[in-house]
């Protein structure tokens, strides 16, 4: 019986994490990124980092943030200040594997690639990993607590510029 109990949760999630996650893409991929923030919840934590970091239990990232307000900041940053390669991406998900979860929480762990695409066209794997994630229902819909992007590769392109 608790194993039914646990597939309804699941699949209680699932709908709202699939077009959650579709949409996070679209908005990286499409835009307008300034609405990326709008995924996170206030207090988020979002941070890059690689696999071999991850299991070592490094802390630092490559992109690491503690807020919604820290977000922002690199937006405006990569729409304003900073120079770089004119690029974009495209983001290829697995489905989401959904961990524990509750009435206005879940983890979950969702596999991705992201193709970028460069000024003169030509198009390469940028990463690949997966997304380790907190969500938590807040209003109408569920927003990311927690965002941990697990690159598979230890070797990083210096063109990391836009979020994963």
């Amino acid at each position: 019986m608790a194993e039914v109990e646990t597939a309804k949760a699941e699949m209680d999630w699932l709908p709202e994490i699939l077009k959650a996650q579709a949409l996070y893409a679209r908005c990286l991929d499409d835009g307008p990124l300034e609405a990326w923030p709008d995924f996170f919840t206030e207090d988020c934590f979002y941070k890059i980092t690689t696999a071999d970091n991850h299991r070592r239990g490094l802390e630092a990232g490559l992109i690491w943030a503690d807020n919604r307000r820290m977000l922002q900041d690199r937006v405006s940053a990569l729409l304003h200040a900073n120079i770089y390669e004119r690029q974009r991406y495209r983001h290829l998900l697995g489905l989401p594997l959904i961990g524990a979860q509750g009435d206005r929480k879940a983890e979950c762990e969702t596999p991705f690639v992201a193709l970028r695409i460069v000024r003169d066209g030509a198009t390469d794997v940028f990463a690949s990993g997966r997304y380790l994630d907190r969500w938590r229902r807040e209003g109408q819909g569920i927003l990311l607590a927690q965002r941990i992007v697990v690159c598979d590769s230890s070797r990083i392109d210096t063109l990391l510029a836009l979020p994963l």
